[in-house]
């Protein structure tokens, strides 16, 4: 396999220690799902459906206040928009555990809509710092390190809430996340390159840059992590179904390591693999999933085609975005591209566990895939509209396979 790209980008000054930074902090950001979840069950003595509940609040928080503060960083700069959600993160973390569920709900709101933008922010530095024809790999490389921020931050969560306690917990992530905002405070990455303009820029309209196509690779990352929602869902399902939710364990460490093996493939090729082709290649390949539910060992190696195209897809996206967005909106657009992957998930959940509700778990893989292969074809005729218009100066990326 070439290794090329990966040393070239890894040599861009300041690409390396981003990426380190990131995947420490997002390892807290990840924990605060099934954190809360644990708080309001175990200490509020409330049901999963109002668990759920808070979760959506702060989920529907964070889809709104993603491209507000991308549009801050874009014109305030990056060190006042850390600041600002850096304290209201630790304000929430601190006070949780003694807020009544009544007023926690509203709370999770406001904090979802604060949050700190660790990975929007991430991949709109990368931009910064890597020429466009190097980002491949280095959105690659991004996209890995979120998968090992949720390997490691859930697990490290659930660990702590049932040794210790779920209030620790929550004071343990909020003082990750807190420490997570002073890092990124501190190193400061560029959220624009050398050559690219700073300080005051003309307004740049968003009938300008919120294009068909751009709206088009934000479609496709919706449905690429509704995809990948209820798949995490049908995944318990049928196992426990199978009597083998023991293995759940397993079964989503195998999904993970394909996701990592195929996204450090994805930075290696040197053809340029396009957001629409690999999510349908994801949905398609999620369709069958469930007939290999029967035995544990079986789901791992049918999750394999399906996990080694997820890095790949939310790379390719963020890699998308950042090229058909111009420098001056590229946070407010990287911000969009974060709501769309947070409302993704946020869907593809509930909507598999109706479904597995109303019929069988293996329907929950086959429903929300056919969902991205229908997503898939109502973004196509975008892709061939650009195709038949004349070459520009500057391409913008495939959405579509070259094939069509």
């Amino acid at each position: 396999m070439n290794l090329k790209p990966y040393r070239e980008a890894l040599a861009l000054p300041g690409l390396r220690s981003l990426l380190l930074v990131s995947v420490l902090a997002r390892m807290p950001l990840t924990a605060t799902g099934v954190t809360l979840t644990f708080h309001v069950v175990l200490d509020l003595g409330r049901g999963y459906g109002a668990a759920g509940l808070v979760g959506a609040a702060s989920t529907v928080g964070a889809a709104l206040g993603s491209p507000l503060l991308g549009r801050l960083v874009d014109r305030r700069g990056l060190r006042p928009v850390l600041l600002v959600t850096t304290v209201a993160e630790g304000v929430f973390w601190a006070s949780a555990p003694a807020l009544s569920y009544p007023v926690l709900l509203p709370a999770a709101f406001l904090a979802g809509l604060l949050a700190l933008p660790v990975f929007s922010v991430v991949r709109q530095s990368v931009a910064a710092l890597v020429p466009a024809e190097r980002r491949r790999p280095a959105y690659a490389l991004d996209s890995m390190s979120v998968e090992l921020s949720f390997m490691v931050g859930p697990a490290l969560a659930v660990a702590l809430s049932t040794a210790i306690s779920p209030r620790i917990t929550m004071w343990a992530v909020g003082a990750g996340i807190v420490a997570s905002g002073i890092g990124f405070w501190l190193l400061d990455p560029p959220t624009r390159s050398a050559d690219e303009p700073v300080g005051p820029h003309r307004k740049v309209p968003r009938r300008e840059w919120l294009t068909p196509r751009l709206l088009a690779v934000l479609a496709v990352s919706l449905a690429a992590t509704l995809v990948l929602g209820g798949t995490d869902v049908a995944v318990v399902a049928v196992l426990r179904a199978g009597g083998e939710v023991g293995w759940t364990g397993v079964v989503l460490a195998a999904w993970a390591v394909a996701s990592l093996v195929g996204g450090f493939a994805y930075g290696a090729v040197t053809r340029s693999l396009s957001p629409l082709a690999l999510m349908a290649a994801l949905s398609l390949t999620t369709i069958p999933v469930g007939l290999g539910g029967a035995h544990w060992w079986l789901l791992c190696l049918a999750l394999v085609p399906t996990g080694a195209l997820c890095a790949p897809t939310i790379a390719s996206t963020a890699d998308a975005v950042s090229r058909l967005a111009p420098a001056g909106v590229r946070g407010e657009a990287m911000g969009l591209h974060g709501s769309a992957v947070t409302v993704g998930i946020a869907l593809g959940a509930p909507l598999a566990g109706a479904v597995i509700d109303a019929s069988a778990p293996l329907w929950g893989f086959a429903v929300t895939g056919a969902i991205g292969v229908l997503v898939a074809l109502a973004v196509l005729p975008v892709e061939l509209r650009h195709r038949r218009q004349p070459v520009t100066a500057t391409p913008e990326p495939d959405l579509a396979p070259a094939t069509l």
